[in-house]
């Protein structure tokens, strides 16, 4: 290191160039090193802070093929196929071999996509796991033993799906996130495009759209628009996508979502909206104007519409008939009127097509007090619970909201549709949750 002299002092004409020799020799004996600049500061974290880089990055990154067709086939696994007429007539064994083939599909895809098998444990995967591995214990006991341990065994198949996809959770970009909207977006644009061809027939059934390209039931487009809809929003409230994205989202999926008729995804997304704005209302200010904003026209829309919104939610019923949950509560009386033995009232009677004496059961909790009695329905409660702790202990941001909203409204949901106990898009959206709020990943198959 060559000490500068002090200017005040001069130095004799031999020492100074004795100075300027020695500087000579140390020149050509080792070329000077280049001189690099460190940031210090809030400069020198901008590459590495989520707050310096702009928003938008997160959602204009490319998703990995292997990944997003895995969870494209696990999505495909989880498509109900109703019995509604389509344009192009599908066997319904044909629409049975696809969807439950999917599984076997996102399973091979999903371990190619995690090449070093490697596993995050995660308290929600524990969870399923056990609900799935006591099912196929207790169906060897069912009555239909085939169909229900095949049905117990796709639950085991689904959640081992998600064990190898567990790597992917955690991530700063939301990636899993990204893959479910995607396959959202393709669902509902056969949708489209099936009420464009047949728009009779997509409206054949009480006037609510339905899916006429596959058969998806009016009140799954329901949920897929509410989700669609919402998370699309959340992120732009949390400035991580463009506005353009998100009035395209709007002024596409509301009509469809309105076009169902399906109350319960509309209260549904209205309440995990709210709860979703209210993490975020005291740190962005853009939430907190679309708060008033929204405030203001709900108001002016139910003061001018009444009669309109009223005919809407009671799509021709009477107020008893909807109190009574459209005579589901019926269905329910009678199941919990039979009589069982304690060994079926703690565990159940094994995994069923979620109807009793031939009507469908439509409620999650006592679909799950049938097929896997009170240990059932005491995991898929502590299922929610373990995700709430999870969402208040996160850090704010759009990752706890967006977790926040899917899992209000997978709770809401439950009381008139089933799904958190077997392979389901609820259950699905459940695990997108648990993938958003659980911690960084390190280490780990990036």
């Amino acid at each position: 290191m060559t000490v500068q002299p002090d200017p005040s002092h001069a130095a004799p004409a031999d020492a100074q160039q004795g100075a300027h020799a020695a500087s000579a020799r140390t020149a050509t004996a080792r070329p000077a090193a280049p001189r690099v600049a460190f940031p210090v500061g809030a400069a020198a974290l901008a590459p590495y802070s989520i707050a310096a880089r702009p928003r938008r990055e997160v959602d204009e990154r490319a998703v990995p093929a292997m990944v997003l067709a895995a969870w494209a086939a696990v999505f495909v696994n989880v498509l109900a196929f109703a019995g509604n007429a389509t344009v192009f007539p599908i066997p319904r064994i044909v629409g049975q071999l696809i969807t439950q083939g999917a599984l076997g599909l996102a399973l091979g895809l999903a371990l190619l996509a995690n090449r070093r098998r490697v596993i995050r444990p995660h308290l929600f995967l524990v969870l399923l796991t056990m609900l799935a591995l006591v099912a196929v214990m207790v169906s060897f006991h069912n009555q239909y033993l085939l169909s229900s341990v095949f049905r117990a065994c796709r639950l085991l198949g689904f959640a081992t799906v998600l064990w190898v996809l567990s790597p992917w959770f955690g991530r700063r970009d939301m990636l899993l996130l990204r893959c479910h909207l995607i396959c959202l977006r393709a669902v509902l644009g056969t949708v489209v495009v099936g009420a464009l061809l047949s728009p009779g027939l997509a409206f054949s059934f009480d006037g609510r759209l339905a899916g006429v390209l596959w058969p998806i039931p009016a009140t799954q487009v329901a949920h897929y628009a509410a989700v669609l809809l919402c998370v699309t929003v959340i992120l732009w409230l949390c400035r991580v996508v463009s506005g353009r994205l998100t009035i395209a989202t709007v002024v596409l999926v509301t009509p469809i979502l309105l076009a169902t008729h399906t109350r319960t995804a509309l209260l549904a997304g209205v309440v995990g909206m709210a709860v979703a704005g209210a993490s975020l209302f005291l740190g962005h200010a853009r939430v907190r104007r679309t708060s008033a904003l929204g405030a203001i026209l709900a108001v002016l829309a139910a003061t001018v519409f009444a009669s309109q919104i009223t005919d809407w939610l009671l799509r021709g019923q009477s107020a008893q008939d909807a109190g009574k949950f459209t005579g589901r509560t019926k269905v329910w009386s009678q199941v919990f009127a039979v009589h069982r033995t304690p060994i079926h009232e703690m565990f159940g009677n094994g995994m069923s097509n979620l109807s009793f004496n031939g009507l469908p059961i439509d409620s999650n909790w006592v679909a799950t007090y049938l097929d896997e009695g009170w240990f059932g329905i005491a995991v898929e409660a502590a299922i929610l619970v373990a995700l709430l702790l999870l969402a208040i202990t996160h850090v704010r941001g759009p990752r706890r909201a967006i977790g926040l909203f899917l899992l209000v409204y997978c709770a809401i949901a439950s009381v008139t549709e089933t799904g958190l106990g077997n392979p389901s898009p609820y259950i699905l959206d459940l695990a997108v949750a648990a993938a958003l709020l659980a911690p960084e990943a390190h280490g780990v198959e990036r």
